[in-house]
């Protein structure tokens, strides 16, 4: 039975409680105080005040980004945070999709938007917009030389924010199932699709957030609902560890590359950590060699595996440095193949599994059979935005389809081990393109690798290596094949074919393995 005991309505401001952004600034850091800064910003967006209406905001790793995931949905609008790293092309087809009200900028990106915009060349973008064209505000970060800051003649986010209502109250979602935000792909394997979020799933997945903090740092819990969040437009290791140092920091989020950036930092930048610090990655797995420098300078690893589609981690696998220490090479091997399992799903999920995706039968416990990994339970996306049949085939069966396949462990945990369309099959076996680049990577000399299935007259296909080296460093294919064979488990993972060269990323920075694909059969 449902009532008001056990149901109760989302509002908007649920969230707010006290706190504060740091805002790291060349040489100071600027402290700005989370409630006022969000009413302020909730009077900002009234003219966008419909479920349906849309609020973009492109911008680094600023206050004013982290102060709009709130004030947007406060004001009855859909927020879409937009990746900065689009270019024109990327960002003319997301602007398609989304015709947003009004547009948040950073003012060195404005130039860009504001072309995309206006692109008189782009019939379909210019009727998109024929009744209404979005509204610039441009946010002026404190941290760069005004002089600098490439603006046109928009109004100013903190200009803005002064001339709000002051009697303006947040408006609360007319159904929990409302939208509250528009999130897109990497488009890593295909063009980016628009996920949207309901503020039903938004909540129950901050509740899983708060709880598995728990098994991050114990007593850390509390400090989420009176914490500081230090916001970085440029990440270095030196800002790192003085923001660590400074303001006592206990969870950090990043790219799987911020751990190389720590490791390999000079010791000038390196400071003593206040306590334990956890770093949540997902991804390629670290090598051991580079996990035991980040612990011994006393950072804690949580490895998780998630995706747009499932609001962000939808398993995750705490692990610290004082749990299953080895010494032995032989130990380290089986110590990294434990770590590297994406462990078991978060407490908003109802179920994780692995399946045959035609059957969808469960593969056995046993670590080697592969099916593909499929979600079910509160925290998933609503939809993909005005795509029904996309929304019905990712859906199909019951279960979230999230084109991955791994395996499941005797112990219950899951490890993933590739995108499906990128796995290489070799005969009745199915090799992990991940494995092999996770290997390639631990080369002194590599930087970047990402292996590819290569059409092969007897075997059907074999790994092909893309390989760019580190800047003053040469090898050559034979060198790289010796190091993979000596490491990788099976023969038919070493790759038979290494190309040397910069690897094709789309706007977002992700390796496009659909162009190397094509490439492949064109290395010697």
């Amino acid at each position: 039975m449902v009532s008001e005991i056990n149901s109760t309505t989302v509002q908007s401001g649920w969230w707010i409680d006290s706190g504060a952004t740091v805002h790291v600034c060349k040489d100071k850091y600027m402290f700005k105080q989370f409630e006022e800064i969000v009413d302020s910003s909730v009077q900002e967006v009234p003219m966008a005040n419909n479920a349906l209406a849309k609020v973009a905001v492109m911008a680094p790793n600023v206050p004013a980004l982290y102060e709009l995931h709130f004030a947007v949905p406060m004001a009855g609008a859909t927020l879409c945070a937009l990746n900065v790293s689009l270019d024109e092309h990327a960002l003319t087809i997301i602007l398609h999709r989304l015709r947003p009200k009004i547009i948040f900028v950073d003012s060195e990106l404005v130039h860009l938007v504001s072309k995309v915009i206006h692109n008189k060349n782009d019939t379909q973008l210019q009727e998109n917009h024929q009744d209404h064209k979005p509204l610039l505000v441009a946010i002026h970060d404190v941290s760069l030389d005004r002089q600098t800051q490439r603006v046109l003649e928009v109004p100013e986010y903190e200009q803005t924010l002064a001339m709000g209502e002051s009697d303006f109250q947040a408006i609360s979602p007319a159904d929990e199932c409302d939208p509250i935000s528009v999130n897109f792909t990497s488009g890593s394997t295909g063009t980016p699709k628009a996920v949207a979020y309901s503020h039903r799933a938004a909540r129950l997945c901050s509740y899983g957030r708060w709880t598995c903090s728990g098994a991050m740092g114990g007593a850390s819990r509390g400090r989420w609902q009176r914490c500081v969040n230090v916001c970085i437009r440029n990440v270095s290791a030196k800002i790192i560890f003085d923001s660590i140092q400074l303001y006592k920091v206990t969870h950090l989020c990043g790219k799987p590359t911020i751990l190389n950036m720590i490791a390999d930092s000079p010791p000038v930048d390196q400071k003593p950590l206040p306590s334990v610090v956890d770093v949540i990655i997902a991804g390629a797995f670290p090598t051991n060699p580079l996990l035991k420098r980040v612990q011994e300078l006393g950072f804690n690893i949580v490895y998780g595996y998630g995706m747009t589609e499932a609001l962000g981690p939808a398993l995750i696998r705490p692990w610290r440095s004082s749990q299953h220490h080895h010494h032995d090479d032989d130990n380290d091997h089986d110590d990294h193949n434990l770590k590297c399992r994406e462990g078991l799903h978060n407490i908003t999920l109802e179920a994780v599994d692995v399946k045959d995706p035609t059957t969808m039968r469960s593969v056995p416990h046993d670590g080697e059979t592969i099916g593909e990994v499929m979600l079910r339970g509160n925290t998933l996306m609503a939809g993909y935005l005005d795509n029904l049949v996309a929304t019905q085939k990712a859906f199909s069966g019951g279960w979230f389809r999230t084109g991955d396949v791994g395996v499941r462990h005797a112990d219950g945990c899951i490890e993933m081990k590739d995108r499906a369309r990128d796995v290489i099959v070799l005969g009745k076996e199915v090799i992990s393109t991940l494995d092999i680049e996770a290997v390639l990577l631990s080369h002194p000399k590599v930087a970047e690798a990402a292996v590819v299935a290569q059409n092969d007259v007897i075997a059907g296909q074999v790994p092909c290596a893309f390989v760019k080296l580190k800047e003053g460093r040469s090898s050559d294919p034979e060198e790289i094949i010796e190091f993979c064979a000596g490491r990788l488990q099976k023969a038919a993972m070493v790759p038979k074919t290494v190309c040397f060269g910069e690897l094709p990323v789309n706007s977002t920075g992700k390796v496009q393995k659909s162009v190397l694909r094509e490439r492949a059969d064109a290395c010697p």
